[in-house]
């Protein structure tokens, strides 16, 4: 079961003038012994378990933009200071100002333990960039550098993983919605798809139910994999929502979605979450 709250990605994001909800995308490829997945929507926070289930145990901050943390002249805070303000250890690796040239650097790293991801993003903020890579255990700062060398000169859609010895996964999210995961993992892609179903559903529910927040099942592995292996990119959108039960309704798209793109009229295939019994149905077609 997973926890969604009101101000979870799907209730806070909306499209256009006419703030129309904003839908689940989804979209994979394979390159280089990589899974590369674009998707929306989520806050890291709600990703943050199943990003680190397969990630080495050290992990670096390479990236993080905020207006949560501002000094007295409106500049952001570092991500030293942050850190230490939520009560998480952590070492410094100092980059330099030429990394301002990058949007996926920052000028200094935070390398921590994994499990300390949770603590680092609580509740109470949020980043409007972050990006994340894992490390195996005692990077030294030779090899920070060239972390931030690999990451820095990055191009378009190639995959980083396969120039980073022994790092599993990449993240990469923007304004709270938006994300870019690349991992060795392959059950990645189907453990996001599933967790986006499952925050697409249980924001539905807390809009049936005016609840401040609702836990949800997240559905079987073979659900959203039976999807992947039909399509790789998808879209969803609420059907409809009561007190116990909500349906998505999901169409497979040729291309990755993009903002401003209506959803296909025609529905793919409808996923039902009953809340009551704790389980998620698949069927073809709009029957929901």
């Amino acid at each position: 079961m997973i926890k969604v709250e009101r101000h979870g990605a799907f209730n806070v994001n909306c499209v256009g003038v006419e703030r129309l909800p904003f839908p689940l995308s989804f979209s994979v490829r394979e390159a280089e012994g990589s899974w590369m997945i674009s998707a929306a929507a989520a806050r890291v926070g709600e990703l943050i378990d199943v990003l680190i289930r397969a990630a080495n145990d050290t992990v670096v901050v390479v990236n993080l933009a905020t207006n949560s943390f501002l000094d007295e002249d409106y500049q952001q805070w570092r991500p030293a200071l942050i850190a230490a303000e939520q009560g998480v250890d952590c070492a410094v690796h100092p980059v330099g100002s030429w990394a301002s040239g990058s949007i996926q650097l920052g000028e200094e790293f935070l390398v921590l333990h994994r499990n300390s991801l949770p603590r680092l993003l609580g509740d109470d903020w949020s980043p409007y960039e972050l990006s994340l890579v894992d490390v195996p255990t005692g990077a030294t700062p030779e090899q920070l550098d060239e972390l931030a060398l690999v990451i820095g000169t990055a191009v378009g859609d190639e995959p980083v993983l396969p120039r980073l010895a022994g790092s599993r996964f990449w993240f990469s999210g923007h304004d709270d919605c938006y994300l870019a995961v690349e991992s060795t993992d392959p059950a990645m892609p189907s453990s996001i798809l599933g967790r986006l179903m499952a925050l697409l559903a249980g924001s539905a529910l807390l809009g049936a139910s005016g609840a401040s927040s609702v836990s949800v099942p997240e559905p079987d592995s073979a659900l959203p994999e039976q999807l992947i292996a039909e399509s790789p990119h998808w879209i969803g959108v609420v059907g409809k929502a009561s007190g116990t039960t909500a349906t998505v309704k999901l169409s497979a798209l040729s291309q990755r979605w993009r903002l401003g793109r209506q959803p296909p009229e025609r529905t793919g295939c409808t996923a039902t979450l009953d809340l009551a019994h704790g389980v998620w149905q698949l069927a073809a077609g709009d029957s929901g």
